[in-house]
């Protein structure tokens, strides 16, 4: 099948895969291989390999799949899990905790609602933002006894705040994936840098919901005097001596320094052994593991390594759906890749290219609103898309970073029933879910058009 009928296929293909997703409640690993072989089926892939004529080799169906299984594993596979396991720690020992209060410290508590959307900003950064509120939940409801701002307002702030740097900003582990998926992997530091740069508008847009929807809605938090969070030195002793400064920022700094020194000597053409040591230490698997050095030296001064081994497995616990998850999504792009149907939009490009960098945005936010998950969301769109790049004229790494945004902006468009942060947010704040819609789910739309906005400005600039 080629043409028209193979677009058309693919399309089917998707549709299917997000009703056996959303509807099926079929994992997305099972949904996403038997879609990719189907849509191989289809295309016409051979079953078998087939040597043609001057010595070349057709691939067969089942090379393909492995082939895109097993690629997504060489590139991403550990920065995943080390990732995974760096704000495991953070949250284990407090670090999580101090980052929070560094950031209130930094604007004060006479700005409640700026504090806690920045606080969750920065700790979603290595933590994922279910595991980020539930942390930092207790402080938003010290905050709000504190200072008498509307439960609600806090609520989307916090909530906001966690989301946006869990789809745009590396080391969370959706972002990586979507990264590599797309062929920057190596350029993680620009990947954490755009994020950082795209996460302007949707803070601000999330900023002045959340005050406004404040005023409209009044959560449990609000109305029931009995609903007693624990205050915010209690919350402190909880976790003993919190990490000093210095740990707390180094797992997190240190690597995106030694990928920032990196990327500089590269650049600069710099050359020798040192240069090597410098580029080999920026390795986005080395500077992640240089990380991981520094968060076991926190949990060893935090006298807790004897939770070293739970920690480690539970990380690996946690990653594991998204590590077959994201092998998946790499098998997905394989297969479209060898299908004739980069040919065909070759072809036709200007009919694509035309959609600009609304198209991967589009696909995230229908697969996201579709299945609820935004780590899903971005691998199986970054799959989707990366074979397609050249075709729709990004090319460069720059480029290509800010699809990897448009992607992220998609993947938090919208959160609802089917989402587990949608429940997580609005069971922790006392929302009832009709409230958790007015909040949570409108929330998200108007974070996803403030951020898909600032790109398509972005991409005026740069593409």
């Amino acid at each position: 099948m080629t043409g028209l009928p193979l677009i058309i296929a693919f399309v089917v293909a998707i549709v299917i895969m997000i009703v056996m997703i959303s509807k099926l409640r079929i994992h997305p690993f099972i949904s996403i291989m038997l879609v990719s072989l189907g849509l191989g089926l289809a295309a016409g892939i051979p079953l078998v390999d087939h040597k043609l004529e001057g010595g070349a080799v057709q691939h067969g169906l089942a090379t393909v799949i492995g082939q895109g299984f097993s690629g997504t594993f060489t590139s991403i596979g550990i920065v995943i899990i080390l990732g995974a396991m760096i704000g495991t720690v953070l949250e284990k020992t407090g670090a999580a905790l101090k980052l929070a209060d560094m950031v209130i410290r930094l604007v004060g508590k006479d700005n409640p609602v700026i504090a806690v959307q920045l606080m969750g900003w920065v700790v979603s950064i290595p933590v994922f933002c279910d595991s980020g509120f539930v942390i930092l939940d207790p402080i938003r409801k010290a905050l709000i006894r504190r200072t008498a701002v509307s439960a609600v307002s806090m609520t989307f702030a916090l909530s906001a705040g966690l989301f946006i740097s869990h789809v745009f900003i590396p080391p969370t582990p959706g972002p990586i994936a979507a990264a590599s998926t797309l062929g920057i992997g190596d350029y993680l530091l620009q990947v954490i840098g755009l994020g950082m740069l795209c996460s302007i508008f949707p803070l601000i847009a999330g900023y002045f919901f959340a005050r406004w929807i404040g005023t409209k809605v009044q959560s449990k938090d609000e109305v029931d005097p009995e609903d007693v969070a624990k205050v915010y030195n209690d919350l402190i002793d909880s976790y003993g001596k919190l990490p000093s400064a210095f740990n707390t920022l180094a797992p997190i700094v240190v690597p995106i320094l030694l990928m920032a020194f990196s990327s500089i000597v590269a650049m600069a053409g710099g050359k020798g052994l040192g240069a090597d040591i410098v580029r080999f230490l920026g390795t986005p698997i080395i500077a992640l593991a240089v990380g991981m050095g520094f968060a076991t030296i926190q949990l060893a001064a935090a006298e807790r390594m004897h939770e070293f081994y739970k920690i480690c497995n539970d990380s690996l616990m946690t990653v594991g759906p998204i590590l077959f998850i994201t092998a998946a999504g790499g098998v997905l792009g394989k297969v479209i890749a060898t299908s004739d149907m980069v040919h065909y939009i070759s072809q036709h490009a200007d009919v694509f290219s035309s959609m600009g960098i609304f198209f991967p945005f589009l696909l995230a936010a229908v697969l996201k609103t579709a299945q609820g998950s935004s780590t899903v969301s971005l691998i199986t769109t970054a799959g989707i898309v990366g074979p397609l790049l050249p075709v729709l004229g990004y090319h460069t790494p720059i480029e290509i970073t800010l699809v990897c945004m448009a992607i992220g902006a998609g993947a938090m468009t919208v959160s609802h029933a089917n989402d587990s942060y949608f429940w997580v947010v609005s069971e922790f704040s006392g929302m009832t879910p009709d409230q958790g819609y007015r909040v949570q789910t409108m929330g998200t739309l108007v974070l996803g058009i403030a951020a898909i906005i600032e790109i398509a400005l972005l991409s005026l600039m740069l593409h």
